[in-house]
């Protein structure tokens, strides 16, 4: 086993580098500044495409934690350009907030406040104040999560609402995505709030956002995960009440290890305690999903008994970590033999051997999902982080 570890290790620093190679190489907007907005499975880019304030947060933070791992200078380079045209174009010092997202010559198209943008560029700039210390990124992140305190938190039931207008007014269309249930409080948006106020409270030690951390914790455990499936629960209105919807085995891998490493950041013993164990559920759980050649579904529906047969990216980079981590916890080998199939089957269906970065998915039947290899939500952070968590996980 520890050869084959190593061997995994080995494996995954070289794609980690060939991730990063292929962003720097294809996304650098030289044109409009940033990054590219949108690049198709065939690597054709999409002139003019408008750009997303998650994809620009989520470079950010690759980038950013990429220098951290690897301390190469020019991850640090683009981490700067991320930072500064994150904070030139995206963030809106009129109302405080992040724009959705801005039109390739840098207007804004979508003002909206999505709370999970939000999150994300607190995520994103906490990372590169850990590289820079440049005290305008932290300045930004604090300013972000006021904002989010003061809008978005529910003080008479607790949790978060989901988005507001550019002025923080509610707004009628409050989905992440045509696929989401329109409603006012969403696992999604909740897993990457908590992930963004970690990363805050480890360069910025303040009291009321590690309570107000612990809090999320409590409400997620309370609220959002089910105990009795080991899944999550996905929708609610503002009062609790569930809308049932499908079983994201994607989400539940990423929250089975990302909550665990939040509560050991907020050292809170009583959370890390729980979140071990429903670490180790979820993961239980989640095998559920599992294919016969070690990739993972992506989602299933229960009331139409119906399996969503494709396998995405995303949910193959977060089952490596949530899988791993199970192993780390338990000592059961079986975990560890997910993992290393899991990575069998990245390799051979997901990975674009010849033009380099992971292509969207698969159906059942192996044929791509023609969506996009950059773009809204196709970006380097799954990926990249995936290999970086294990990485540093996997001792020599």
């Amino acid at each position: 086993m520890p050869v084959k570890l190593k061997q995994l290790k080995s494996e995954l620093k070289t794609e980690l580098d060939s991730i990063f190679n292929y962003w720097t190489k294809h996304t650098i907007d030289n044109e409009n500044e940033g990054f590219i907005g949108q690049i198709d499975f065939n690597d054709h880019v999409i002139a003019n495409a408008e750009k997303g304030s998650v994809l620009n947060a989520r470079i950010l933070w690759s980038f950013s934690s990429a220098y951290q791992i690897t301390k190469k200078e020019n991850y640090k380079q683009i981490a700067e350009r991320a930072f500064e045209y994150l904070s030139k174009y995206f963030y809106d010092p009129e109302f405080g907030g992040l724009f959705w997202s801005i039109n390739a010559d840098k207007t804004p198209k979508d003002t909206k406040n999505q709370i999970y943008a939000l999150a994300f560029a607190v995520y994103g700039l906490t990372e590169y104040y850990a590289i820079s210390k440049d005290e305008k990124a932290l300045e930004i992140a604090k300013n972000l999560y006021f904002k989010i305190q003061e809008h978005s938190y529910d003080p008479v039931n607790k949790g978060y609402l989901e988005a507001f207008t550019r002025d923080w007014q509610p707004i009628e269309d409050l989905r992440l995505s045509d696929k989401d249930a329109n409603e006012k409080k969403t696992m999604n948006t909740h897993l990457h709030i908590i992930e963004g106020y970690a990363n805050l409270y480890k360069v910025w030690k303040d009291e009321t956002l590690r309570k107000n951390s612990i809090e999320l914790l409590e409400t997620i455990e309370k609220h959002f995960i089910n105990t009795e499936t080991g899944h999550l629960r996905l929708f609610f209105d503002e009062n609790w009440i569930e809308k049932p919807d499908v079983i994201s085995y994607g989400h539940d891998i990423e929250a089975a290890w990302l909550l665990l490493q939040c509560a050991e950041v907020l050292e809170d013993e009583n959370l890390i305690s729980n979140y071990k164990k429903h670490a180790v559920q979820m993961a239980e759980v989640t095998k559920e999903g599992l294919d016969s050649d070690g990739g993972l579904w992506y989602e299933f529906d229960p009331e139409k008994n119906e399996l969503i047969a494709e396998k995405h990216w995303w949910v193959q980079a977060e089952a490596l970590i949530g899988f791993y981590n199970a192993y780390q916890l338990t000592g059961n080998e079986e975990y560890l033999e997910i993992v290393f199939k899991n990575w069998e089957f990245i390799l051979k269906h997901i990975l674009d051997l010849k033009n380099g970065e992971w292509f969207w998915g698969v159906y059942r039947d192996y044929s791509l999902i023609e969506k996009d290899k950059a773009g809204f939500w196709k970006c380097p952070y799954h990926n990249s982080r995936a290999c970086m968590e294990l990485i540093q996980r996997i001792k020599d």
